[in-house]
Protein backbone atom coordinates (compact mmCIF):
# COMPACT_ATOMS: atom_id res chain seq x y z
CA UNK A 1 0.00 0.00 0.00
CA UNK A 2 1.33 3.44 -0.88
CA UNK A 3 2.78 5.02 2.30
CA UNK A 4 0.90 8.31 1.75
CA UNK A 5 -2.51 6.65 1.30
CA UNK A 6 -5.23 6.61 3.93
CA UNK A 7 -7.31 3.46 4.34
CA UNK A 8 -10.97 4.31 4.98
CA UNK A 9 -13.10 1.44 6.28
CA UNK A 10 -16.65 2.56 5.68
CA UNK A 11 -19.31 1.62 8.23
CA UNK A 12 -18.29 -1.85 9.49
CA UNK A 13 -21.25 -1.80 11.85
CA UNK A 14 -23.78 -4.40 12.95
CA UNK A 15 -26.58 -2.54 11.15
CA UNK A 16 -24.83 -3.28 7.81
CA UNK A 17 -23.09 -6.57 8.65
CA UNK A 18 -25.62 -8.60 10.58
CA UNK A 19 -27.70 -10.98 8.45
CA UNK A 20 -30.72 -10.26 10.65
CA UNK A 21 -30.56 -6.50 9.99
CA UNK A 22 -32.81 -5.07 7.28
CA UNK A 23 -29.68 -3.39 5.91
CA UNK A 24 -27.32 -6.34 6.44
CA UNK A 25 -25.08 -7.32 3.54
CA UNK A 26 -24.68 -11.05 2.96
CA UNK A 27 -21.36 -10.14 1.29
CA UNK A 28 -19.91 -8.67 4.50
CA UNK A 29 -18.17 -11.82 5.87
CA UNK A 30 -16.14 -12.01 2.66
CA UNK A 31 -14.54 -8.59 3.17
CA UNK A 32 -13.35 -9.04 6.76
CA UNK A 33 -10.01 -10.68 5.91
CA UNK A 34 -9.10 -8.31 3.05
CA UNK A 35 -9.96 -5.26 5.19
CA UNK A 36 -7.89 -6.57 8.10
CA UNK A 37 -4.91 -7.16 5.77
CA UNK A 38 -5.18 -3.64 4.40
CA UNK A 39 -5.53 -2.16 7.90
CA UNK A 40 -2.43 -4.02 9.00
CA UNK A 41 -0.51 -2.46 6.11
CA UNK A 42 -1.99 1.04 6.65
CA UNK A 43 -1.44 1.06 10.42
CA UNK A 44 -2.00 4.52 11.90
CA UNK A 45 -3.32 5.75 8.54
CA UNK A 46 -6.58 3.79 8.98
CA UNK A 47 -9.88 5.60 9.50
CA UNK A 48 -13.08 3.75 10.39
CA UNK A 49 -16.37 5.50 9.68
CA UNK A 50 -19.76 5.00 11.27
CA UNK A 51 -23.20 5.98 10.06
CA UNK A 52 -25.29 7.41 12.88
CA UNK A 53 -28.80 8.81 12.48
CA UNK A 54 -29.20 12.52 13.11
CA UNK A 55 -31.05 13.20 16.37
CA UNK A 56 -33.51 15.38 14.42
CA UNK A 57 -33.39 14.41 10.74
CA UNK A 58 -34.01 17.27 8.33
CA UNK A 59 -35.28 17.41 4.75
CA UNK A 60 -35.24 14.11 2.88
CA UNK A 61 -33.57 12.44 5.87
CA UNK A 62 -36.82 12.81 7.84
CA UNK A 63 -38.72 10.79 5.21
CA UNK A 64 -35.84 8.32 4.95
CA UNK A 65 -35.87 7.64 8.69
CA UNK A 66 -39.67 7.30 8.62
CA UNK A 67 -39.24 4.62 5.91
CA UNK A 68 -36.62 2.77 8.02
CA UNK A 69 -37.78 3.21 11.64
CA UNK A 70 -35.65 0.28 12.87
CA UNK A 71 -32.55 2.44 12.25
CA UNK A 72 -33.77 5.44 14.27
CA UNK A 73 -31.75 4.52 17.35
CA UNK A 74 -29.45 6.61 19.55
CA UNK A 75 -25.72 6.65 18.85
CA UNK A 76 -24.90 4.22 21.68
CA UNK A 77 -27.31 1.51 20.45
CA UNK A 78 -25.62 -1.87 19.76
CA UNK A 79 -27.03 -1.80 16.21
CA UNK A 80 -24.60 1.03 15.44
CA UNK A 81 -21.60 -0.67 17.06
CA UNK A 82 -18.60 -1.77 15.04
CA UNK A 83 -18.56 -5.50 14.42
CA UNK A 84 -16.15 -7.48 16.62
CA UNK A 85 -14.28 -8.72 13.54
CA UNK A 86 -13.13 -5.14 12.89
CA UNK A 87 -12.23 -4.38 16.48
CA UNK A 88 -9.05 -2.37 16.86
CA UNK A 89 -8.35 -1.75 13.17
CA UNK A 90 -8.67 2.03 13.12
CA UNK A 91 -6.62 4.76 14.72
CA UNK A 92 -9.36 7.26 13.91
CA UNK A 93 -13.17 7.03 13.95
CA UNK A 94 -15.50 9.38 12.10
CA UNK A 95 -19.24 9.20 12.89
CA UNK A 96 -21.58 11.16 10.63
CA UNK A 97 -25.31 11.06 9.74
CA UNK A 98 -24.77 10.87 5.97
CA UNK A 99 -24.22 8.18 3.35
CA UNK A 100 -21.07 9.85 2.07
CA UNK A 101 -18.29 10.08 4.60
CA UNK A 102 -16.24 12.74 2.83
CA UNK A 103 -16.58 16.02 4.68
CA UNK A 104 -14.96 18.19 7.34
CA UNK A 105 -14.43 15.39 9.90
CA UNK A 106 -12.66 13.03 7.49
CA UNK A 107 -10.79 15.87 5.78
CA UNK A 108 -9.47 17.04 9.18
CA UNK A 109 -7.71 13.68 9.50
CA UNK A 110 -6.58 13.02 5.93
CA UNK A 111 -6.03 16.54 4.57
CA UNK A 112 -7.87 18.29 1.76
CA UNK A 113 -6.63 16.29 -1.24
CA UNK A 114 -5.55 12.88 0.07
CA UNK A 115 -5.21 9.49 -1.57
CA UNK A 116 -8.05 7.47 -0.03
CA UNK A 117 -8.23 3.69 -0.28
CA UNK A 118 -11.91 2.87 0.24
CA UNK A 119 -13.28 -0.37 1.68
CA UNK A 120 -16.44 -1.28 3.54
CA UNK A 121 -20.16 -1.44 3.16
CA UNK A 122 -22.20 -0.89 1.21
CA UNK A 123 -20.59 -0.45 -2.16
CA UNK A 124 -23.86 0.78 -3.67
CA UNK A 125 -24.59 3.39 -1.00
CA UNK A 126 -21.98 4.71 1.41
CA UNK A 127 -18.89 3.69 -0.59
CA UNK A 128 -20.03 5.21 -3.89
CA UNK A 129 -21.34 8.32 -2.09
CA UNK A 130 -17.96 8.78 -0.38
CA UNK A 131 -15.93 8.10 -3.52
CA UNK A 132 -17.79 10.56 -5.73
CA UNK A 133 -17.83 13.40 -3.20
CA UNK A 134 -14.15 12.96 -2.29
CA UNK A 135 -13.06 12.75 -5.93
CA UNK A 136 -15.10 15.83 -6.74
CA UNK A 137 -13.26 17.65 -3.94
CA UNK A 138 -9.89 16.67 -5.42
CA UNK A 139 -8.99 13.48 -3.56
CA UNK A 140 -7.47 10.52 -5.37
CA UNK A 141 -9.56 7.42 -4.75
CA UNK A 142 -8.78 3.71 -4.95
CA UNK A 143 -11.82 1.49 -4.37
CA UNK A 144 -10.80 -1.99 -3.26
CA UNK A 145 -13.21 -4.24 -5.13
CA UNK A 146 -12.82 -7.35 -2.97
CA UNK A 147 -12.89 -5.36 0.29
CA UNK A 148 -16.28 -3.76 -0.34
CA UNK A 149 -19.64 -5.42 0.23
CA UNK A 150 -22.78 -4.43 -1.63
CA UNK A 151 -26.39 -4.81 -0.65
CA UNK A 152 -26.44 -7.57 -3.28
CA UNK A 153 -23.73 -8.89 -5.64
CA UNK A 154 -25.56 -7.22 -8.55
CA UNK A 155 -25.73 -3.84 -6.80
CA UNK A 156 -22.06 -4.18 -5.81
CA UNK A 157 -21.10 -4.72 -9.45
CA UNK A 158 -23.29 -1.84 -10.62
CA UNK A 159 -21.69 0.57 -8.14
CA UNK A 160 -18.21 -0.54 -9.19
CA UNK A 161 -19.20 0.02 -12.83
CA UNK A 162 -20.30 3.58 -12.01
CA UNK A 163 -17.10 4.37 -10.11
CA UNK A 164 -15.02 2.93 -12.97
CA UNK A 165 -16.33 5.82 -15.10
CA UNK A 166 -14.20 8.34 -13.16
CA UNK A 167 -10.55 7.60 -13.95
CA UNK A 168 -8.00 8.83 -13.05
CA UNK A 169 -9.73 10.33 -9.99
CA UNK A 170 -11.24 6.97 -9.03
CA UNK A 171 -9.58 3.66 -9.81
CA UNK A 172 -10.57 0.13 -8.90
CA UNK A 173 -8.08 -2.41 -7.54
CA UNK A 174 -8.03 -5.68 -5.62
CA UNK A 175 -6.53 -6.08 -2.16
CA UNK A 176 -3.50 -7.82 -3.66
CA UNK A 177 -2.94 -4.96 -6.12
CA UNK A 178 -3.20 -2.33 -3.37
CA UNK A 179 -0.80 -4.21 -1.11
CA UNK A 180 1.70 -4.57 -3.95
CA UNK A 181 1.68 -0.86 -4.82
Amino acid sequence: MHPDAWLVVIDPQRIFASPDSQWGSLMFPGIVEPVRRLASAAGERTVVTRWVPAPEPQGSWAAYMEAWPFAAVPDGDPLLSLVPEMDGIGSHVVSVPTFGKWGPALEAITGATPHLVLTGVSTDCCVVSTALAAADAGATITVVTDACAGSTPENHRSALDVMALYPPQITLATTAEVLES
